[in-house]
């Protein structure tokens, strides 16, 4: 199998995402915006496709990265963790993974961070499917920092130029995106 350089796969991404994912409407985001269009990452990350082609980009982006441990805010960041998680076993370069829920549950370990054990001295990288205004990435990086543990960059498939660089940049997370609303010609 020829290797793919990550132009390629951000291509092949890209075609993905406006053939599946990008729909035009009247939607109300998490955020409690509303838009004319919505991008539903998950359409894309659950797919055998879209997970690897996601996680292979997070790899390439990381290959040069102190990053130790890759992890975010469920529901969007779970299948993009799960794809990195087996394609960096694969790839002989493993990243500890890790998911934050919304509150800690109630029940057995009671911990709101899935997940091994995270090294407090690792780089993390919070990541999610979409941005919007970042809230879901700044709620996890909060429960990080009760934990102990320092996040300081955030990586999203797409970011949709509303305010999410900025709300992170204050929270002390730089955020990078894959692709920006930009590239879907809105």
């Amino acid at each position: 199998m020829k290797t793919k350089d990550l132009q390629e796969l951000k291509a092949e991404l890209l075609a993905l995402l406006k053939r599946s994912a990008f729909k035009k409407g009247n939607f109300v985001l998490s955020s409690g915006k509303t838009s004319s269009y919505y991008l539903d990452g998950r359409v894309i990350t659950l797919t055998p496709e879209g997970a690897y082609l996601t996680a292979a980009i997070i790899l390439e982006m990381l290959k040069n990265s102190d990053i130790k441990a890759v992890g975010g805010p469920t529901l969007g960041a779970d299948p993009i963790v799960g794809a990195v998680a087996a394609l960096s076993h694969i790839q002989q370069m493993p990243l500890q993974t890790f998911i934050v829920r919304k509150v800690a549950k109630e029940h057995g370990t009671q911990r709101q961070i899935e997940g091994p054990v995270l090294n407090k001295a690792n780089k993390i990288l919070l990541v999610d499917d979409v941005a919007t205004t970042g809230k879901a990435l700044i709620e996890a990086k909060h429960a990080l920092d009760v934990a102990g543990i320092k996040a300081d960059k955030a990586l999203v498939i797409v970011d949709r130029c509303e305010g999410a660089k900025e709300n992170l940049a204050k929270e002390g997370l730089a955020l990078d995106a894959i692709f920006t609303i930009k590239d879907f010609d809105v």
